[in-house]
C-alpha cells in the first residue's frame, strides 16, 4: 500500500515542502531515498524502537521510502515523526483519511517521546502557504509555530497521542497564542539604565541618535571611559519591535534552534556580544550544514564587538558586504542559503595598544608607528561604514561624585519611539524597510532634501575632510534622525552639522 505524508525541510531561513511517499510490498528490506543524509537514515532504528515501547511494531515486509523532491539533500532527525506515520498507514495500523490535511514533524526519542525541532515558525509559515489544515508537532514547538494564523497546531508529547489524532480515538489540544499578549510581556524596567552613567552627555545623546535611526556606532577611547558600559546599555533605549520585524527575527532564531519551548515570539531585539576569538563563519554563518552566524542572530537587533582591533582583520572583513546589503549569502557545492543580517553595528576600542592615546592626562606609552599600525586592524572600508564615530573621553572625578539623578532610560526610549513612528509612516509600504539607516538612493532623495545653506556645509565638510560618497550618505541619513528627533521635517543646517561631528575618526584624522 502506497500513503504519502507532508513534511519540510529548511533552506536558509525558508521552508521547503516534503512529500515522503511509503510504499510496503511482499518482501522484507528496507530502503529509504531522496538524498537522506546519515540523521535521517538513522531514523529507523528510532521509529522501531519508539512504536515497539507504544505498542506497535514496524511490519516484516519490503518497505520503500522516498522522499521528494529527491534532488533536496534531506537533513536533520525532524522526519522521524512523519516517516514512521506513514510505515503504520501504509500497513494499514492508521486511518489515512486526514493525513492529507495535516503537515507532520517531529523527533522521536527511543521511548516514543516527542523531540523539538528547527525552524517550527517557517515550517508553519509554509503549511498554511500549501493550503494544509494543520499542523501537528512536538509540544515543545507547539507555541512557536501557532503564531500563524488560519492555520490549526496541534502539540503532542508523543507519538501514541499522534497516532489517536488520526485514528479518530483522541484529541490533541490546539494551541493558539494572542500575539497582542506575547508582546505585552516585554514591558518593564531595563536592567541596565542610563542613569547608572555619570557625565558622558555627548555620547548619550549619540546613543539615543543611534537607537532612533537604527545607525552603526564606534566608540573609541582610553580603558574605563565608559564605552563597555554605554553600549550595553543601548538595548534599555531601543523601540519594541514590530509585528513584521518580529516575525522576520524569530524565523531566524527558530532556524538556528535558539527558541525555548515558553516562547512564541523574539519580543526583544538581541543584543549579541561574540567574544573577539570567533571564526569567520561564526560570524557570518556557515559550515557544511549552514546556519546562521552571530549578525543574523543580531537581525533588528545589535551586534556588539568590544575591543575591535583584537578580533582577527579576516573576520572584520566579512562585515562589510552584510552591512551594505544587509543579507549574508553562504554558497556551498550543494546548496546556498541566504540569511537577512539588517543589524546596528556598536563597535569598541582603544586607541592605542596601551591604551592612553590622546588622554589629557595620562601619556601614551606608544611609538607613533605603534599607534598606526594598531589602527590600521581596522580597514578604511570598514571605518567608512559607520555612521557615528565618536572619541569618548574619561569622565572628570566631579561628575562621577555627582549624585543628582541622570536622565533614565525610558525617558531617553520615548523619545526614540516618537521619531521610529515617523520613520514607520515614512517608509510605510517599503519592504525591508523600517529605519533611516536602511534608507536606499532613491528614498534619500526623496526624504533627505537640503536647502542651499545645509548644501553649503555639506560640500565644505566633504573638501575639508576628504570624506566619501559613502559618508556622504551616512551623514544625511544620521541628519535625516536627528531632525526625527528634533521634530523637524526639513533637514536644517543645526542638524547636519551635528550629524558632521559624529564623524570623529575623520575630522581628527585617526590612524592617518
Amino acid at each position: 500500500m502506497l500513503v504519502k505524508t507532508y513534511g519540510c525541510a529548511i533552506i536558509g531561513i525558508q521552508a521547503l515542502l516534503i512529500t515522503i511517499e511509503v510504499n510496503i510490498d511482499q518482501g522484507i528490506q528496507f530502503f529509504m531515498v531522496g538524498l537522506p543524509d546519515n540523521a535521517v537514515r538513522e531514523s529507523h532504528q528510532r521509529i522501531e524502537s519508539a512504536l515497539k515501547h507504544n505498542g506497535f511494531r514496524i511490519p516484516g515486509k519490503k518497505i520503500v521510502i522516498n522522499m521528494a523532491p529527491a534532488d533536496i539533500r534531506k537533513e536533520g532527525s525532524s522526519y522521524d515523526l512523519p516517516i514512521a506515520i506513514g510505515i503504520l498507514a501504509a500497513s494499514e495500523m492508521i486511518k489515512t483519511d486526514k493525513l492529507e490535511k495535516f503537515m507532520i514533524m517531529g523527533e522521536l526519542s527511543l521511548d516514543g517521546s516527542l523531540l523539538p525541532v528547527r525552524g517550527a515558525l517557517p515550517i508553519s509559515m509554509e503549511a498554511r502557504k500549501q493550503g494544509f489544515k494543520g499542523l501537528v508537532l512536538p509540544a515543545g514547538n507547539a507555541r512557536e509555530a501557532a503564531v500563524v494564523e488560519d492555520l490549526q497546531v496541534f502539540g503532542a508529547g508523543n507519538i501514541k497521542e499522534v497516532i489517536d489524532f488520526f485514528n479518530g480515538e483522541g484529541n490533541l489540544p490546539q494551541t493558539k497564542v494572542d500575539i497582542k499578549a506575547e508582546f505585552g510581556k516585554c514591558g518593564g524596567s531595563p536592567a541596565l539604565d542610563y542613569a547608572d552613567v555619570r557625565g558622558q552627555e555627548n555620547i548619550k545623546r549619540a546613543m539615543e541618535i543611534a537607537a532612533a535611526g537604527g545607525h552603526n556606532v564606534l566608540l573609541i577611547g582610553p580603558p574605563g571611559a565608559g564605552k563597555t558600559m554605554m553600549a550595553k546599555r543601548l538595548p534599555s533605549i531601543l523601540p519594541p519591535l514590530l509585528l513584521q520585524e518580529a516575525l522576520e527575527t524569530t524565523k531566524i532564531h527558530s532556524v538556528a534552534g535558539r527558541l525555548n519551548g515558553s516562547g512564541a515570539l523574539v519580543t526583544t531585539r538581541p543584543f549579541r556580544s561574540p567574544h573577539h576569538t570567533i571564526s569567520s563563519v561564526a560570524l557570518v554563518g556557515g559550515g557544511s550544514n549552514p546556519r546562521p552566524g552571530e549578525i543574523s542572530l543580531a537581525h533588528h537587533g545589535v551586534l556588539f564587538l568590544d575591543e575591535l582591533p583584537e578580533f582577527s582583520r579576516q573576520v572584520l572583513e566579512v562585515l562589510r558586504q552584510p552591512m551594505e546589503d544587509r543579507v549574508v549569502t553562504v554558497s556551498r557545492a550543494r546548496i546556498s542559503a541566504t540569511y537577512p543580517a539588517s543589524f546596528m553595528l556598536v563597535a569598541a576600542m582603544n586607541p592605542c595598544p596601551c591604551g592612553y592615546y590622546n588622554h589629557p592626562q595620562t601619556p601614551c606609552q606608544c611609538n607613533p608607528g605603534i599607534i598606526q599600525k594598531y589602527l590600521h586592524k581596522i580597514s578604511g572600508p570598514l571605518f567608512d561604514r559607520i555612521d557615528i564615530q565618536l572619541e569618548v573621553v574619561p569622565v572628570p572625578y566631579r561628575d562621577l561624585r555627582d549624585q543628582s539623578s541622570a536622565e533614565n532610560s525610558n525617558t531617553i526610549r520615548e523619545r526614540v519611539v516618537v521619531a521610529r513612528r515617523k520613520q514607520e509612516l515614512r517608509f510605510n509600504g517599503a519592504k525591508g524597510v523600517y529605519c533611516n539607516a536602511q534608507m536606499n538612493p532613491r528614498q534619500m532623495r526623496q526624504f533627505c532634501k537640503l536647502n542651499d545653506a545645509s548644501q553649503l556645509l555639506l560640500k565644505n565638510a566633504m573638501d575639508k575632510l576628504g570624506l566619501s560618497a559613502r559618508a556622504y550618505e551616512r551623514i544625511l541619513k544620521v541628519a535625516r534622525t536627528i531632525a526625527d528627533l528634533n521634530n523637524s521635517e526639513e533637514i536644517r543646517a543645526e542638524c547636519l552639522a551635528e550629524a558632521i561631528t559624529y564623524r570623529s575618526l575623520d575630522r581628527e584624522n585617526w590612524g592617518r
